[in-house]
C-alpha cells in the first residue's frame, strides 16, 4: 500500500462518518486554537503592559529623605529650592517634594472654624505638603478651580487643594464663594478639586496644601520624612536616579536614598512566564483531552468496522496495512484538527487586540507548528487502536 493509497483509504475512512470526525476532532480544535489563543494573548497582554510600565514607572523616580537615620541631626535634607535644581536636569519634566503634616492632638480639619455651627470635622482626611512641582508630577486632573504654582510657593499663600475624596467628605461640592477648610485654627482658601491623577492616588484622599506654608506653621517633617517624586522622559530615569543626589546635595549625597525604577525587561518576562505557564496547562489539558477522544473513538470504529478489518486480511492485507490505514486516519484527523484550531486561535488573537485597540503579537513559528501538534497527538492517540486493530483474527471477524 503506498502513501496515496493510504492517504485515499483514510480520507474515505473519515468522510464515510463525517459527523462523527468533526465530534471526534473538536479536542483537538480546541486544544490547538486555546494553545495558539494563550500564547498570543499572553504575548500581546505582555506587550501591553510594557508599554504602561514604560509610559508610568519607567518614567518615575523617587527620592527619599534619610539625613536623620544618616547623620543623627534632625532636619530635611531637601533644599528649599529642591524642585528647580532637580528640573534644570536634562530629561526631568517634573519634580516635587511632599510629606504628611501631622496636626497636634485635637486639631482637625473642618470646613468652618472651630465651635462653628457649621463646622463638619473630618479626622479621616489626611493633610499633605507637597511643593508646586509634586502637583506637577503627579499629573492631576481636575474636577473645579487650579493647582497652585510658583507664585503660591514663594509667596507662603495658605491655599489648599482638596482631592475628590477629602471634598466629599468636607462637605465642599464646588468653589463659588471660595471656600476654606480650616487645619486645627488655621483657613487656607481651596482653589481646586482633583477628580483623578496619574501618580500618587493616595492624594485624592489628602487636603494638599504648599510646602511653605506648611512648614511656616508646623516646621519641617519630622515623624513622616519628605519624599521628592521626579518624572523623567522615557530612557532617562536611570541616569537621572545617578544624578539626583550630587543635585540636590552635593555635600551629603547620602542623606538621599534613590529609588529607580525596575528593569522594563525583567517585568515583561515575568508577566509572560506567570501567564504563559497558567494558560499553556490549561491548553495541554485541552489537548489531552482531544487525544483521547480521538482514541476512544478511533478504538469504537475498529470495533465496529471488525468485518471490513477481517476481510482486507482475507484478501491479503498484513497487519502492517492494518496499523497503517487506521493511523492515517487518526493523524488525519489530527491534522484537521491542528489546522481549524490554528485558524480560530488566530482569529481570536486578532478579534480581542481589535476591541482592546492593541497590536496583535505572535511569532510566526507558533501558528506554524500548530498543526504539527495536531497530527501528532492524533497520531499518539491512534497507537492503540491500531495495535487492537491489528491484532483481530480474519476468522473470528468475518464470523461476526
Amino acid at each position: 500500500m503506498n502513501l496515496r493509497d493510504l492517504g485515499t483509504e483514510a480520507v474515505a475512512g473519515i468522510l464515510q462518518r463525517p459527523a462523527r470526525s468533526v465530534l471526534t476532532a473538536v479536542g483537538t480544535v480546541l486544544g490547538v486554537g486555546a494553545l495558539i489563543a494563550v500564547t498570543g494573548l499572553t504575548s500581546t497582554a505582555a506587550s501591553q503592559i510594557d508599554a504602561r510600565f514604560n509610559r508610568l514607572t519607567a518614567t518615575e523616580v523617587t527620592v527619599d529623605d534619610i539625613a536623620p537615620s544618616t547623620s543623627g541631626q534632625p532636619g530635611p535634607a531637601f533644599p528649599a529650592d529642591a524642585d528647580a535644581k532637580v528640573e534644570r536636569l536634562h530629561g526631568v519634566t517634573a519634580a516635587g517634594v511632599s510629606w504628611h503634616v501631622r496636626l497636634q492632638p485635637g486639631q482637625v480639619i473642618a470646613n468652618g472654624p472651630p465651635g462653628a455651627a457649621y463646622s463638619t470635622t473630618d479626622r479621616q482626611a489626611q493633610l499633605t505638603a507637597a511643593s508646586a512641582g509634586a502637583l506637577r508630577a503627579i499629573g492631576p486632573t481636575l474636577q473645579q478651580g487650579r493647582v497652585y504654582d510658583d507664585f503660591h510657593e514663594n509667596h507662603h499663600e495658605r491655599v489648599a487643594v482638596l482631592g475628590a475624596a477629602a471634598a466629599a467628605r468636607l462637605g465642599i461640592t464646588n468653589l463659588q464663594g471660595q471656600p476654606a477648610v480650616f487645619l486645627g485654627n488655621k483657613p487656607f482658601v481651596v482653589i481646586g478639586i482633583l477628580t483623578d491623577v496619574r501618580r500618587r492616588p493616595d492624594l485624592l484622599t489628602s487636603v494638599i496644601i504648599p510646602r511653605s506654608a506648611a512648614q511656616d506653621l508646623w516646621g519641617p517633617p519630622t515623624d513622616d520624612p519628605a519624599r521628592m517624586l521626579v518624572t523623567t522622559q522615557l530612557g532617562a530615569a536611570t541616569q537621572i536616579a545617578s544624578e539626583v543626589p550630587l543635585a540636590l546635595r552635593p555635600d551629603h549625597p547620602d542623606y538621599l536614598r534613590v529609588t529607580p525604577p525596575p528593569d522594563p525587561r525583567s517585568l515583561r518576562s515575568g508577566v509572560e512566564n506567570d501567564l504563559g505557564q497558567l494558560f499553556l496547562l490549561l491548553a495541554a489539558i485541552c489537548l489531552v483531552i482531544g487525544a483521547v477522544g480521538i482514541a476512544n473513538t478511533t478504538l469504537v470504529a475498529v470495533l465496529e468496522r471488525s468485518a471490513e478489518i477481517g476481510l482486507r486480511r482475507a484478501l491479503g492485507a498484513g497487519a502492517r496495512h492494518i496499523v497503517a490505514q487506521f493511523l492515517a486516519e487518526s493523524t488525519a484527523l489530527g491534522l484537521l484538527g491542528g489546522l481549524v484550531g490554528a485558524s480560530l486561535g488566530t482569529v481570536t488573537i486578532v478579534a480581542v487586540a481589535a476591541s482592546k485597540h492593541w497590536t496583535p503579537v505572535l511569532h510566526p513559528a507558533t501558528i506554524a507548528s500548530a498543526p504539527l501538534l495536531g497530527l501528532a497527538t492524533g497520531l499518539l492517540a491512534g497507537v492503540y487502536p491500531a495495535w487492537r486493530a491489528s491484532r483481530i483474527q480474519p476468522a473470528e471477524a468475518l464470523r461476526r
